[in-house]
């Protein structure tokens, strides 16, 4: 690229990248941001200068993302890029935000982001409370009003039970809690049949204990008729297909893609399969959206953006999934882009590497 003067912008880019983290996503977030780079290098960088991605595995610890933070901030990045885990996320906002540093996130969904109000912060993915509450009416559409979550100890699990919670209640739905901090996943199928639940969601993580819950249950004959269903995206993952084979199909799950991509989606995608070797995940498309994003704010606005308001309001840029647009949504403490497409999917029980379309938010 000899055409890129030799100074390179640089954007910190935080990822699960090892476990305890959702390696996988984090793995199609990085992917995404990196053919981002690779696009953006290609069009004459940023004023000339080339996009450098400088990645951090924040491995789940929100403890390691406000390190990485630091970190960063002292490499001098222009900006801070990614997160998939939304108590990660936080952890990363807020440090983000008090060293003035603007941090768009990619996929985290926890409505409080940060806990006031910034303008260093903006957010790609739904608020889990707008994505949610679509999964909530997608149960409830299907006939499902005794709901059991399979949950552990987290602000976000707990935050996804009182959204489905609060938004059933008054619709005639029960939501029945089982604490996987003390419940075997053996033991789940037992809890579902004494409570007559006719769904369960798996409010825990991959790929423990969600595996072995799904297998102990697909295996209980009294619970042939139940819903297992995973909001948080678990179905997604490429290795929830290789552990789960055909267990793994028919969980429904929340995506965050269009019901079709318009053609520079279709670009895209065509893409990420080639450099994966697999289906890229919406996790993807979010990672890729999030520099596109990012290179338009440093192109338009300077990359000294240290202590200074970022201009979410002004930026508008065509996605993959989308045009994007950062507004106030209520309740939210970020800039936020209300909404990306949200659809409600599972894996084809036909053939568990295809998925289907379920409900359209």
């Amino acid at each position: 690229m000899s055409h890129l003067s030799t100074s390179s912008v640089r954007i910190g880019a935080l990822a699960p990248l090892t476990r305890p983290g959702w390696a996988d996503a984090g793995r199609h977030l990085l992917a995404g941001m990196e053919l981002a780079v690779r696009e953006v290098n290609d069009a004459d960088g940023i004023g000339g200068r080339p996009l450098e991605l400088v990645v951090r595995d924040t491995a789940a610890d929100p403890h390691k993302a406000a390190a990485a933070v630091d970190e960063l901030a002292g490499l001098g990045v222009a900006a801070l890029a990614g997160e998939y885990h939304s108590v990660v996320a936080r952890a990363a906002a807020a440090r983000a935000d008090a060293l003035g540093l603007p941090f768009l996130c990619s996929s985290a969904v926890l409505d409080a982001l940060t806990d006031q109000p910034t303008d260093r912060v903006a957010r790609l993915a739904p608020a889990q409370s707008h994505g949610w509450r679509i999964y909530a009416d997608f149960l409830l559409a299907a006939g499902h009003r005794r709901i059991a979550v399979a949950a552990q100890p987290s602000v976000y699990w707990a935050s996804g039970t009182r959204i489905l919670r609060d938004h059933l209640a008054p619709r005639g739905g029960t939501v029945i809690e089982l604490d996987m901090s003390a419940l075997a996943p053996e033991a789940v199928g037992d809890e579902l049949v004494d409570h007559g639940a006719t769904a369960l969601l798996l409010l825990v993580g991959h790929p423990e204990p969600a595996v072995p819950i799904v297998r102990s249950v697909r295996r209980d004959q009294r619970l042939a008729e139940i819903l297992i269903g995973a909001p948080a995206g678990q179905p997604e993952l490429p290795e929830w297909g290789t552990l789960l084979g055909g267990d793994g199909a028919g969980i429904p799950f929340l995506r965050y893609l269009p019901e079709h991509l318009g053609p520079l989606g279709a670009r895209v995608a065509k893409t990420l399969r080639e450099e994966l070797a697999q289906e890229p995940s919406f996790v993807a498309f979010e990672g890729y959206d999030t520099v596109t994003v990012l290179a338009d704010v440093l192109r338009a606005h300077g990359t000294d953006r240290a202590g200074t308001a970022v201009p979410w309001p002004h930026v508008a840029v065509e996605g993959t999934r989308g045009p994007i647009r950062f507004s106030r949504a209520p309740g939210i403490s970020a800039w936020q882009w209300a909404w990306p497409p949200v659809h409600v999917a599972d894996r084809d029980p036909a053939a568990a590497d295809r998925f289907r379309i379920r409900h359209v938010g």
